[in-house]
This record gives structure tokens, sequence and C-alpha cells, in this order.
């Protein structure tokens, strides 16, 4: 479960950086949407990130 955690928060990751790169590029703000779907990503790695730290220590319990 781990490995499929980790590989999801990989591709979070590269879509958040891409938003990143693509608004960094633009000569204004990004739109609310861009900055929303950024924000949203910045959640779900969160998230996965928690997962990971959760199942990561239930092994090293056992």
């Amino acid at each position: 479960m781990t490995t499929k955690l980790k590989a999801l928060r990989s591709r979070l990751l590269a879509v958040q950086r891409e938003l990143i790169s693509l608004a960094a590029d633009i000569d204004s703000l990004p739109s609310d949407k861009t900055i929303q779907k950024i924000a949203n990503l910045e959640v779900a790695i969160g998230a996965v990130e928690s997962m990971i730290d959760d199942a990561e220590a239930g092994r090293s319990e056992k």
C-alpha cells in the first residue's frame, strides 16, 4: 500500500509543480481557478503523506 501511496504522491506533486511553473510564466496573477487547484493539490498531498506516515508507523510497530 505504501508504494501505491508514494506513487500517488509523486503524481500529485508533479501536477502541482507544473501548475506553479505555468503560473510563474505568465505576466499577471494566475486565475482563481488555478490558485484553487494548487491549494486543493496541497491538501491532497498532505492527506496522502499522512496516510504514508500512518502506514509506515504501523509497520514499525509490528
